[in-house]
């Protein structure tokens, strides 16, 4: 099934959203993309009506089983392309995450599995996080908690910047958004 590159992007966040064991809250996923809300929901219904995930109003979302093979075929991608840059092309791997964002959606399978036999058929990507094998499986103990804090970091900056700019801003930082800060600047060391 070929998917488009939002189609791809929006099944990674589900799935990253449903490692903390619950379900994707369509604000959460706007917050992930960076993108409003509005938006969100009306892709959701489209892939609910091509099964690949299940949507129950607000209650969130969860894959399907077509959604997650989908979702882990892009997250094997995506990880395969940074192990490459950093093994291969002697990329930093701290910069190797923006452009495996540009060529996971261009890239076939077959190239895919001949990079990762070039590096020895990595297990983990250049920041921690396991590698799903060809026929989807993944070892989500092996993800790093540092790539995790700091993706939330990410999130929240983001959140934060959208909030200024409504007037929104509280000026409180929560304990979480300290830890966060010090793993990004851990990650991006």
């Amino acid at each position: 099934m070929g998917l488009t590159a939002p189609v791809e992007d929006y099944l990674k966040a589900i799935y990253e959203a449903e490692l903390s064991g619950s379900a994707a809250a369509t604000n959460d996923l706007a917050n992930r993309l960076q993108i409003a809300p509005a938006s969100v929901t009306g892709m959701v219904r489209r892939l609910a009506d091509q099964g690949l995930l299940a949507y129950e109003r607000y209650r969130g979302v969860h894959l399907t089983d077509a959604g997650r093979r989908a979702a882990l075929r892009t997250i094997r991608r995506h990880r395969v392309i940074e192990a490459y840059l950093v093994q291969a092309l002697g990329y930093p791997w701290d910069q190797v995450h923006p452009e495996a964002e540009r060529l996971e959606h261009a890239a076939s399978d077959e190239l895919i599995d001949r990079m990762a036999a070039a590096i020895g058929q990595p297990m983990t990507d250049p920041h921690g996080a396991p590698i799903p094998t060809r026929d989807g499986v993944i070892d989500e103990t092996r993800a790093c908690p540092v790539r995790r804090a700091a993706d939330r970091a990410r999130r929240r900056r983001a959140t934060s910047d959208r909030s200024r700019t409504r007037g929104q801003d509280t000026g409180r930082a929560r304990h979480s958004d300290v830890v966060d800060r010090r793993a990004a600047r851990i990650v991006n060391a």
